[in-house]
């Protein structure tokens, strides 16, 4: 492809994006914004209602750490809520339970993404290494 092929093939795609900008409108951004808050005002709320505050600060320290499981826990426990599953407020002590499900599905679905693997060299001295005994 030439640099006017290339160039052609730009503009072409600016152009497209432009009209897909202006077929939106200038004020989608602000509802999706605004659809955006009113969901996390909505979780928020369903959270408070269905958590003893032990379990919402321990929720919320989770959320510090590591946002992913803190967010599985929440869907988790919205769609239990809405399912009509929880009877009580749930505890600190049941939060952590189901902390421990959600960690062990993560590991036998393979997304539990925490491990480090170190691989170390085996053997003792590289040809490189030599040249340190000799300072």
């Amino acid at each position: 492809m030439s640099d006017a092929d290339l160039e052609d093939i730009r503009k072409g795609r600016l152009a497209q994006l432009q009209q897909q900008q202006a077929s939106r409108g200038p004020g989608a951004d602000g509802q999706d914004d605004q659809r955006k808050q009113q969901e996390a005002e909505a979780r928020a709320s369903i959270l408070s209602q269905i958590l003893h505050p032990e379990a919402a600060d321990r929720l919320g320290r989770i959320r510090i750490v590591k946002e992913s499981r803190a967010t599985d826990v929440e869907n988790r426990l919205i769609m239990l809520a809405r399912s009509g599953q929880l009877r009580a407020k749930v505890t600190e002590e049941q939060l952590k339970e189901l902390l421990g499900a959600v960690a062990e599905n993560n590991e036998r679905d393979g997304t539990a993404g925490g491990k480090i693997v170190v691989s170390r060299r085996k053997g003792g001295w590289d040809e490189d290494d030599d040249d340190l005994l000799d300072l």
